[in-house]
């Protein structure tokens, strides 16, 4: 057991994902700022390699636009999966993440 509080409900709020806690906090983190910290594997490989300013954006990249969650689903009592528009849906979030990054 963790003891990162657990979440009563979790609900979009413009351009994020408000979160009410177990212990009377109110979070708040971006789509972006979530996106951006996808633990999974090819996420954090990519966080360590330097950035390409050549690289070229896939079709799916530029048509998905802004990073928005398309589905949301609970793993156990310890962590979200996020499915994006962009089509990723490997990162789970868990609850301490999703706490530290608001």
């Amino acid at each position: 057991m963790t003891d990162t509080p657990l979440p009563l409900s979790l609900r979009r709020e413009g351009d994020g994902l408000r979160i009410e806690w177990s212990d009377g906090i109110s979070t708040f983190a971006t789509w972006r700022t979530l996106r951006t910290a996808c633990p999974c594997a090819t996420c954090n490989d990519e966080r360590g390699k330097p950035k390409n300013p050549f690289r070229v954006l896939s079709a799916r990249e530029v048509e998905a636009g802004a990073p928005t969650p398309t589905a949301m689903q609970t793993i156990g009592q310890y962590a979200y999966k996020i499915t994006w528009n962009d089509g990723h849906d490997t990162g789970i979030y868990p609850l301490a993440l999703l706490r530290s990054l608001a």
